[in-house]
């Protein structure tokens, strides 16, 4: 009943955490002898763990970078490190995408911070702005999937994994998505004659490199601390800011105090969407759990499906579809702990699984009706959503093909966990 008033509210249009808090309100009620004091208290507790304070830190180091300059420069460097070959122009927009995710930890700031440039660059280039928008889109997905990802901080708290591992197993994924849609971009150029002049008036790799030295030393600073042993995932983000504050004012000089507070109300508003939608979601999953369904869901499963390959094909095709219609917050904080209690039973790496989960779900903020990255790329872009539905069907498929990848050769996640944490 608490599925079916949840999707029936997210068909007439009722905003994600809405839905999910007024489902979980009626199966309180229609079920349960709790007193709706608990709907607070269950919210207040899903949003008390410590780790959910990187989302807000990562979110804001994302736009001061933005404003800063450091997002302009990161893109210098990525097409200078590109060359001048045809379709460099274009591949640059995933590279510099796959360094900004290295800092953000978040898709949508990604496609904003990356695709505010990258766009309108690759439209004077004279590329379709659908194809700009639909690459961006695309590209933008790494942004949870190399580390710091949030959706790998959600899974982590959620599941009770080693967020440090799995910041570190995502390293893998996120290079190999990044290689085959570079690879993707650069035969699609060929084919179609785009990109000719793309090695016009790029820097060359050392001047580029100097101009971008502060903003490549961030991922450094950030993950360095965290595998070092030196800060938590939290407190990375933390120092994320700082340092994109200290390079955005006193060495680039980019940001003014007077934008400070629109870069602070802008984050704000988009942190407090997100950790909404995860109070509501934790109530959920805390019903769930009170009523056993994860046990007895996990049971079925491996009941259902008696190998972890057919498993693990049945979690992507529920995830694909789920990812379409469900933020992938709130998506991660309901769904896993169902699935991976049933993929421990099935002797499948929690981490593995975890990457598998969220990489699956990056699938949803690019495919349509409910895309996140779609919807920013389009803004920026100043298209309608319909024209980039044809080069978007290539990426799609693009990535589906690493996720099979991904999910039947678990060295691809696991070697660098292994030799770190071993």
């Amino acid at each position: 009943m608490m599925l079916g008033v949840m999707l029936a509210l997210f068909v007439a249009g009722v905003p994600i955490a809405v839905a999910v808090g007024l489902a979980s309100v009626a199966g309180m009620a229609g079920f349960t002898q709790f007193p709706l004091i608990v709907v607070a208290q269950q919210a207040f507790i899903g949003l008390d763990r410590f780790p959910l304070a990187a989302v807000p830190f990562f979110i804001l180091a994302g736009n001061l970078m933005e404003v800063g300059g450091i997002s302009r420069r990161l893109i210098e460097f990525a097409r200078a490190i590109v060359g001048g070959v045809q379709g460099a122009l274009a591949t640059t927009c995933v590279l510099a995408c796959m360094i900004f995710a290295a800092i953000s930890g978040s898709s949508v700031a990604t496609t904003f911070a990356i695709g505010a440039i990258m766009i309108p660059a690759l439209v004077k280039r004279g590329y379709p702005a659908p194809f700009a928008a639909a690459l961006q889109a695309a590209s933008a997905e790494l942004g949870v999937i190399i580390p710091p990802s949030i959706p790998l901080i959600l899974y982590g708290v959620t599941t009770q994994t080693s967020v440090p591992e799995l910041f570190i197993a995502g390293i893998g994924p996120g290079l190999l998505i990044g290689a085959v849609l570079s690879l993707t971009v650069l035969a699609w150029c060929r084919l179609k004659g785009w990109g000719r002049g793309d090695g016009e008036g790029r820097l060359k790799p050392l001047a580029a490199l100097r101009e971008a030295a502060f903003a490549l030393m961030m991922p450094a600073v950030v993950l360095g601390g965290i595998y070092g042993g030196v800060t938590t995932p939290t407190e990375a983000s933390v120092v994320a800011v700082v340092y994109a504050l200290v390079v955005g004012m006193a060495i680039h000089r980019e940001i003014s105090w007077h934008d400070l507070y629109p870069v602070f109300r802008r984050s704000a508003i988009t942190s407090s969407v997100i950790l909404f939608i995860i109070a509501m979601a934790s109530l959920f999953s805390y019903l769930l759990n009170r009523q056993g369904v994860p046990d007895a869901a996990a049971g079925w499963i491996v009941a259902t499906f008696d190998t972890p390959a057919l498993y693990l094909l049945g979690v992507n095709l529920l995830l694909f579809v789920v990812g379409m219609f469900v933020e992938t917050s709130a998506s991660i904080i309901i769904l896993a702990p169902i699935l991976a209690e049933a993929a421990v039973r099935f002797g499948i790496d929690p981490v593995h699984f975890g990457t598998v989960m969220v990489v699956n779900l990056a699938l949803g903020m690019i495919t349509p009706p409910f895309g996140v990255n779609l919807f920013a790329a389009a803004q920026v872009a100043r298209i309608p959503l319909e024209r980039m539905m044809a080069p978007l069907v290539v990426f799609i498929a693009a990535v589906l093909a690493c996720l099979m990848a991904i999910t039947y050769l678990p060295w691809i996640t696991l070697a660098l966990r292994d030799v770190a944490f071993r």
